[in-house]
């Protein structure tokens, strides 16, 4: 990153984490992984329930790994051979969690977190149950406001997800979303968090990387 991107992504920094301050959510910046990681430690000990929702960017940045070798009860939804009973069960012990960790669709500059699920376990976590919740994203997920975010999902989480799950969805042909009625679908569950009822409840650890779909 040159020095005037630097410059212009700092100021970014400043006001993104005053609009989170005002909506009562806790916004933290970090320049890579090895630094998220260290600084989950922090949190990953006593014994603490975790649970994580669906998120490529826990296994970019290592977080999975990091949760089965650490000092917690790791309610662990991609364990092997798990039947579809039990993997329900862990997303419902997950609303009981002590600690939820996930990430984002998308974040925008007025302090909102906007999310479509398919299973919708990942947005109800965030919305309620967990004490504590932790949404770790790129920079690649920040945008300037709601359309943007939108868009964003519409144009690239919504399409590289179907893709990755092998859902044969018209998106992947159309390559964006046409709002489809697949029985196979996996937007379902819209949502748009604009602040939290209790205070830090939510922290938003933003790392200076792309990160996830």
């Amino acid at each position: 990153m040159d020095q005037h991107k630097n410059q212009l992504f700092e100021i970014k920094k400043k006001e993104l984490k005053k609009a989170f301050q005002r909506n009562g959510i806790e916004c933290l910046f970090l320049e890579n992984k090895q630094e998220l990681l260290d600084y989950l430690k922090t949190y990953l000990k006593d014994n603490k329930t975790v649970g994580v929702g669906g998120s490529m960017t826990l296994f970019e940045t290592g977080v999975i790994d990091l949760l089965r070798k650490s000092p917690v009860q790791f309610l662990d939804r991609y364990q092997k051979d798990l039947t579809r009973d039990e993997v329900e069960d862990i997303f419902h012990q997950s609303l009981l969690a002590d600690l939820y960790l996930t990430s984002s669709n998308a974040i925008d500059m007025q302090g909102n977190l906007y999310n479509i699920d398919g299973n919708g376990n990942r947005v109800a976590a965030m919305l309620f149950g967990p004490k504590k919740v932790i949404v770790i994203i790129g920079v690649n997920k920040i945008v300037e406001n709601i359309d943007e975010a939108v868009k964003r999902v519409e144009e690239v989480a919504a399409v590289k997800n179907n893709i990755r799950l092998n859902k044969k969805n018209p998106c992947v042909q159309a390559g964006h979303c046409v709002h489809c009625n697949s029985p196979v679908k996996i937007c379902r569950e819209y949502t748009l968090i604009t602040s939290s009822a209790i205070e830090k409840r939510i922290h938003i650890i933003c790392v200076n990387q792309n990160l996830g779909y």
